[in-house]
């Protein structure tokens, strides 16, 4: 079997999200999804809109997602990989070469982002919109 890891928030899930999750189990046999805890979000300074729970639910409702874990610190994804017994690493382009120390001990895929999408933009339209009003 082979297995495939991601993180990430997952955050105001959209089809880009979807789209990489569909991209990921498609690597291998069984997808892990590492999701970002409100406490490492928040020593990121980043805060999601949905807590932890419900994006975890939310992750697990996705036919192509067969286990989501919590991501409780940055330095957890080695020894993931290892207890997991992870075959591949994936992660969105924009992280192109930061994780490559990882590929001595699995393979290491980069993923184009789908363009015109992204978290970021979505909260970017609300706001404006609500300027509008």
């Amino acid at each position: 079997m082979r297995r495939v890891i991601t993180y990430g928030t997952y955050d105001l899930l959209h089809w880009g999200h979807i789209r990489l999750l569909q991209r990921a189990k498609a690597l291998g046999d069984y997808l892990i999804v590492a999701l970002s805890t409100d406490e490492i979000n928040a020593f990121k300074g980043k805060e999601a809109y949905h807590p932890y729970e419900e994006r975890k639910a939310m992750l697990e409702a996705i036919r192509y997602v067969d286990l989501v874990i919590p991501e409780s610190e940055w330095e957890q994804k080695r020894s993931d990989i290892i207890n997991y017994h992870v075959d591949v690493f994936v992660i969105g382009d924009d992280w192109k070469g930061k994780f490559d120390h990882l590929s001595d001990v699995c393979e290491v895929i980069y993923l184009p982002r789908t363009e015109g999408i992204s978290t970021t933009k979505i909260k970017a339209d609300l706001e404006q919109s609500h300027k509008k009003v």
